[in-house]
């Protein structure tokens, strides 16, 4: 057990995060789309009143990692609602009530 122990301390994955990257985009809408051997995820700032919204990224991911994405919001949003209360959907953008 100890030499697996040491093996996978080795293996430690160090995550670098560059100053540019670092500050971060701000996102409201998210648009998703697959294909047989991925899922790209555009992350999108509609600001009010603008008729047209850019894409502030895009992050593509095998299937496999998707899911594991999935797992680990889940995961958070859970966490997040225990500590801060349920978090209520609204009504989608240019909707109101029940049409």
């Amino acid at each position: 057990m100890a030499n697996n122990e040491n093996q996978n301390q080795g293996n430690q994955l160090q995550i670098q995060l560059r100053p540019e990257i670092a500050d971060g985009k701000y996102s409201n809408l998210a648009m998703i789309g697959h294909g047989p051997n991925e899922f790209l995820i555009d992350f999108i700032f509609a600001a009010p009143g603008m008729p047209q919204a850019p894409v502030v990224g895009r992050i593509i991911m095998s299937p496999e990692n998707a899911k594991q994405l999935m797992f680990a919001l889940t995961d958070n949003i859970q966490k997040y609602e225990a500590q801060f209360g349920e978090i209520k959907p609204r009504a989608p953008r240019g909707q109101i009530g029940n049409n």
